[in-house]
């Protein structure tokens, strides 16, 4: 537990120097959580940018979200809701974003082999 205590120290110290660093983790860990959805990691990460940007109160100001609404959506055993994770990106300043996936074959070509 001491390990993981001060690696999050260490990523939040890292985070809080660099905002191009944190768009970058913030991207890597919503492309692992889309791969395994790992809802754990989601929101540990999201609780780590939070954070280096003044903790959860002052997420939940930009949210516009109770602390206790907001710890509630970071500690839950869910994904949280599409809307309400944009609306936790944009308050930490990143946004949601659509991009195309490299496939070994598109759905085009999966389609005629029917």
């Amino acid at each position: 537990m001491k390990k993981i205590s001060a690696w999050r120290k260490y990523l939040t110290k890292r985070l809080s120097m660099n905002r191009e660093e944190t768009v970058h983790f913030l991207d890597a860990i919503m492309e692992e959580f889309q791969t395994y959805e790992n809802v754990t990691t989601l929101q540990s990460a999201l609780e780590v940018v939070a954070e280096t940007q003044g903790g959860i109160s002052e997420l939940a100001k930009r949210t516009q979200m109770s602390p206790d609404a907001l710890e509630k959506i970071l500690s839950s055993d869910k994904a949280p809701h599409i809307d309400t994770l944009g609306t936790i990106l944009n308050a930490l300043g990143c946004r949601l974003s659509v991009v195309p996936i490299k496939v070994e074959k598109p759905c085009s070509e999966l389609a005629d082999e029917k």
